[in-house]
């Protein structure tokens, strides 16, 4: 049966304010709190609360034949808490009605998983965990930062315990292959990828509102036809992208969010379904392994990560960042740890870039790639400042491997004594109720 997975990114850009040479060493607060605190609520307003109540809408409409999945980096969830909680409850609302799946990714929706194991996997735990506490469910599927894969991040993700991966059907990835199958992992077998069909998801996120396209206006019977036209071998249609396209680039007058309700209607008519990742997963076996050697991503036409490191101030400000990674880790400075998460995140080298885009980059504050270079550098100048007088530079190699080595080995200590508390949690709870089932039973035999 013809499924189809749809999944939208939840992610919020942390605003630097303009932060001068001569404020290095005397300012530490580097963030435009207005500038949040109006984009949080300006994109919660006009796209997560109206999609999000639709998503409710079709999963009602439909008795449960809708499906979805979102994944929500752990910055957005601080800032959905602080500004605009009427967001989270509607994910609560969402999630109570069992047709929705959470997906995790990088804490800072940042790029360690190019650089730096340690650090990548830390994030990963730490939204996952952070999707535990809010929803009361642990992500079993992770999708990286932009969809950025390859071999290796693969081999880190299933080394994690995950059975799956959402990312990007690149044509210079698949060549002649379709990205309407489950493939896996070349470097470990055990982890499926669900890729994504760019022209399918595009449709609706980048040209649904364009006049001048040659399918416009698009109504939802016509983009289910689609779908049904593939050949019938063709099962799964991975329809992924942001939420912010809905309401934000796709304006609502656009009628967008009525095609989005037609949808699973017209999908009944023909037999198609919806399904989470974890579903698809779970039934479908991979046809074939998918070898990428190089990093993909779903960003821009090279679907490459030569958006975020395709020039040298991109890769010098990137270097320089995780230069202090192994400091910061050993860190428990709660604010070098949120600046941390916060610089990490991959606005911050986009901004950077001079490439020729098809979508214009909104550099907000900066008036050219340079001005970002300079102002994060600044910033970043200021961090490393503090991060050395922690641990200063002179620390050499060995000792720092050392702490972190301690460090690790708590965390598994710490990891496997929760481990086995849960499991002696549930041993007491079984007797528990053992005894009084016994005890009822005897109760009635004294009746008797």
């Amino acid at each position: 049966m013809r499924t189809i997975c749809l999944y939208f990114e939840i992610h919020q850009i942390i605003h630097l304010k303009r932060y001068r040479f001569f404020d290095i060493g005397n300012d530490h607060y580097y963030y435009d709190d207005y500038a949040n605190e109006a984009g949080i609520n300006d994109v919660a307003e006009r796209s997560y609360i109206p999609t999000l109540s639709a998503l409710i809408e079709m999963v009602t409409n439909s008795k449960g034949a809708f499906k979805v999945a979102l994944s929500i980096s752990g910055v957005a969830l601080e800032q959905l808490e602080i500004h605009a909680p009427a967001v989270l409850d509607l994910l609560h609302t969402l999630n109570d009605t069992g047709c929705c799946e959470f997906l995790a990714e990088p804490y800072s929706h940042g790029l360690s998983s190019l650089v730096n194991e340690a650090c990548f996997k830390e994030e990963v735990l730490r939204q996952r965990n952070k999707i535990k506490e809010l929803f009361g469910k642990t992500p079993k599927v992770f999708r990286n930062s932009s969809l950025i894969y390859s071999n290796e991040i693969g081999a880190m993700v299933a080394e994690m315990g995950f059975k799956g991966v959402l990312t990007e059907g690149a044509r210079h990835i698949l060549g002649w292959k379709s990205p309407h199958y489950v493939y896996q992992c070349a470097s470990d077998s055990n982890l499926k990828l669900l890729l994504r069909d760019y022209k399918l998801s595009d449709d609706i996120s980048l040209r649904f509102s364009n006049s001048e396209w040659n399918e416009y206006p698009l109504f939802a019977d016509k983009y289910i036809g689609w779908i049904e036209a593939f050949p019938v071998e063709e099962q799964v249609f991975n329809i992924f992208m942001e939420m912010g396209s809905i309401g934000m680039m796709q304006p609502l007058s656009s009628n967008i969010l009525e095609f989005l309700k037609a949808l699973p209607a017209c999908a009944a008519e023909k037999g198609i379904t919806f399904s989470t990742p974890s579903e698809i997963i779970g039934k479908l076996k991979a046809i074939s392994p998918l070898e990428v050697t190089y990093p993909l991503s779903w960003t821009d036409e090279e679907r490459d990560t030569s958006c975020w490191l395709g020039n040298v101030m991109q890769r010098e400000a990137f270097n320089k960042l995780y230069s202090v990674a192994e400091r910061v880790q050993l860190c428990q400075d709660r604010r070098i740890k949120q600046d941390w998460d916060y610089l990490q995140a991959s606005n911050n080298f986009r901004f950077m870039t001079t490439k020729d885009t098809v979508i214009q980059v909104n550099r907000g504050i900066y008036d050219s790639a340079f001005d970002a270079f300079t102002n994060y550098m600044n910033i970043l100048g200021d961090f490393i400042k503090r991060v050395n007088a922690l641990y200063p530079m002179d620390i050499d190699n060995e000792e720092l491997n050392s702490l972190l080595i301690t460090i690790r080995n708590q965390e598994e200590e710490i990891a496997e004594l929760h481990g086995e508390n849960e499991k002696l949690e549930k041993k007491l709870k079984k007797a528990k109720n053992e005894h009084k089932s016994d005890s009822a039973k005897k109760v009635k035999a004294d009746k008797k």
